[in-house]
C-alpha cells in the first residue's frame, strides 16, 4: 500500500448526491449495474465493460476509461455489492487495495425513484493529490460529475420511458 504525505482522514472527503428519476427501482438498478451504460450519462467515464463472463455480482471486475479536462486514465474496478434493486457498489482498484468506493442506492418514490450516488475515499494515494486542497478539489470535481450524471440519467429515463 502506498503511503501519502497528507495527514487526513480519507472519509472526510466523501460526498453524496441525489436525484429523482422517472422509473421504478428495478429499471434503475438494471441500468446502473450494467456498467457499460454509464457512458450514456457520465461526463467522465467511457468504454466501461465487465471482464468477459462478468456481470453485476460481488467480486466481478470491470475496466473503464476516464477523462477529466486534459487528463485521461484507465481504471480497474471490482463489484462490492449487487443487491437488486436497492444497491450497487464498486471499488476502484479492487476490494483488497482500492482507492475509491462508488455506491448507487435506489429507493421507490411515487411513480419513480430517488437515486443516490455516494463517493468515498478509502485511502489517500498520490494519484489523488498531495495536499488537502488538491484532494478536496478532486472531490468537488467528482461531486459535480455525479450531479451531471444523475441529471443526465433522469433526462435519459424520461426520453426513453416508452422503450423500457
Amino acid at each position: 500500500m502506498t503511503t501519502h504525505p497528507l495527514d487526513a482522514d480519507p472519509a472526510s472527503f466523501a460526498f453524496t448526491r441525489r436525484a429523482w428519476v422517472p422509473a421504478p427501482p428495478p429499471v434503475v438498478y438494471d441500468l446502473v449495474s450494467d456498467v457499460g451504460k454509464i457512458e450514456l450519462w457520465s461526463p467522465t467515464a467511457s468504454r466501461v465493460r465487465y471482464d468477459e463472463g462478468g456481470g453485476p455480482v460481488p467480486g466481478a471486475w470491470f475496466g473503464g476509461h476516464n477523462r477529466r479536462g486534459e487528463r485521461e486514465w484507465d481504471t480497474r474496478s471490482q463489484v462490492l455489492t449487487a443487491d437488486a434493486p436497492a444497491e450497487f457498489a464498486f471499488v476502484v482498484g479492487g476490494l483488497d487495495d482500492g482507492i475509491v468506493r462508488w455506491r448507487w442506492l435506489v429507493a421507490a418514490d411515487g411513480p419513480g425513484s430517488i437515486v443516490t450516488q455516494e463517493w468515498q475515499l478509502l485511502r489517500l494515494d498520490p494519484v489523488l493529490g498531495s495536499t488537502a486542497r488538491q484532494v478536496a478539489a478532486l472531490r468537488d470535481e467528482m461531486a459535480s460529475s455525479a450531479e451531471r450524471t444523475l441529471l443526465a440519467l433522469s433526462r435519459w429515463l424520461h426520453e426513453h420511458a416508452a422503450s423500457l
